[in-house]
């Protein structure tokens, strides 16, 4: 590339750059603050059924933290039994002003990764995988995180996984 040519992309980056407002959106921080409520260090024990049926244990801690001047949250999660990684996530809860709800991304170690649906329902949060999966994560009467998963067969509900961690 030509050496004018980069000086006027640089010139053009740079100017764009200074000329973005730095005031954080209003409505997306007073959303993501609404989740406030998952926000910590947490960690505890869980089970899930595999797809051999049968239910195995582990262990996870949760790292959740508000980003951005608190317009979207960052979740690290790591699962782990008997010594090994079984699950290591990333996750990024956004407020998506045009529709009036909560985007989910998820991120996982294997490369998979998707946006999913998600929202509040009084104090839960729910995010949906597919349409016939939900995650359902409530703070419960004993200040512990309690995540449920469900995925629906028929119009009726089945729970395959479940976790309970405390904060640290």
């Amino acid at each position: 590339m030509k050496p004018i040519a980069l000086i006027t992309i640089s010139l053009l980056f740079h100017s764009l750059s200074f000329g973005q407002s730095l005031e954080t959106d209003k409505l997306s921080k007073e959303k993501i603050t609404t989740l406030s409520f998952l926000v910590g260090e947490w960690k505890g024990t869980g089970w899930m059924y595999g797809q051999d049926r049968t239910r195995h244990e582990f262990e996870q801690t949760e790292n959740i933290q508000f980003k951005l001047d608190s317009t979207t949250i960052l979740i690290e999660g790591l699962g782990t039994s008997n010594g090994k990684i079984i699950h290591n996530a990333l996750a990024i809860i956004s407020y998506n002003k045009e529709n009036d709800a909560y985007n989910f991304h998820s991120y996982l170690a294997n490369g998979r990764k998707g946006e999913f649906k998600a929202e509040l329902k009084g104090d839960k949060f729910y995010w949906y995988p597919m349409d016939n999966m939900r995650y359902l994560i409530e703070v419960n009467d004993q200040a512990q995180w309690h995540e449920t998963g469900e995925y629906n067969r028929e119009g009726n509900w089945y729970q395959f996984f479940e976790m309970t961690l405390e904060k640290r």
